[in-house]
């Protein structure tokens, strides 16, 4: 018999915007950037100007994913339980064997998933990773645009790093770290869609509601 479930509110307004902008700047981050690295439209008149189109939307799409991370980090000193800093550090005994245990369930070792309210624990150190690399990618941008444009304030946004490390490597590290979030995209849409069909709980949904669906006998986190 199925287990009586409650609407619960978990997900938070900025929480959820900011996901919805981070994936749709991510799209056209990664689209503008693969024109940019290679570009596979060509213009057939002088003013189509295909290019510089590209170019503004690339960052047009940073300056807001930029944004949108200030605004989620803000969040999380600001939110409720479910949005706080502390789901990016999982690393107690326990934590560290939930994060097991929920990789069985995933890779459908294991038919347990897992009973938690808000973020797992796999999922908080997945954000702390995909946090670093989105941080990286932003600083590497701004590295990227220092090249050409002076001033204080990107060499503070960015331009310092180009001190630290050669510019085709800064260059070579932003373009790989794009597949990779793709590819954890992939991989976030597919834990979603599977963790929405095993448990029953609206997660899928969740993301525009804010409300999932529990038992009550989830950890509170």
């Amino acid at each position: 018999m199925e287990e009586q479930r409650t609407r619960k509110y978990v997900w938070e307004f900025p929480v959820r915007l900011t996901h919805w902008i981070n994936a749709l700047s991510i799209l056209a981050l990664s689209f503008t950037g693969l024109y940019i690295g290679m570009p596979f439209i060509h213009a057939t008149s002088p003013d189509q100007y295909i290019m510089g189109w590209m170019r503004l939307v690339h960052f047009i799409a940073a300056y807001t994913f930029m944004m949108s991370i200030i605004i989620r980090s803000y969040w999380s000193l600001m939110g409720n339980r479910y949005a706080s800093f502390k789901i990016f550090f999982p690393f107690s005994i326990r934590k560290l064997g939930d994060m097991l245990e929920e990789l069985k369930f995933y890779l459908l070792i294991s038919r347990k998933p897992p009973s938690i309210t808000g973020h797992t624990a796999l999922g908080g150190l997945t954000m702390l990773i995909v946090w670093v690399i989105f941080i990286f990618e932003i600083i590497s941008g701004f590295a990227l645009y220092s090249v050409t444009h002076s001033g204080a304030v990107w060499t503070i946004l960015g331009g310092w790093l180009v001190g630290i490390m050669y510019l085709p490597t800064i260059r070579l590290y932003h373009h790989l770290l794009m597949y990779v979030i793709l590819a954890f995209t992939l991989v976030h849409i597919y834990i979603v869609w599977y963790s929405t069909s095993s448990e029953k709980n609206g997660l899928m949904a969740s993301i525009l509601s804010g409300y999932k669906f529990v038992t009550g006998k989830e950890q509170d986190i």
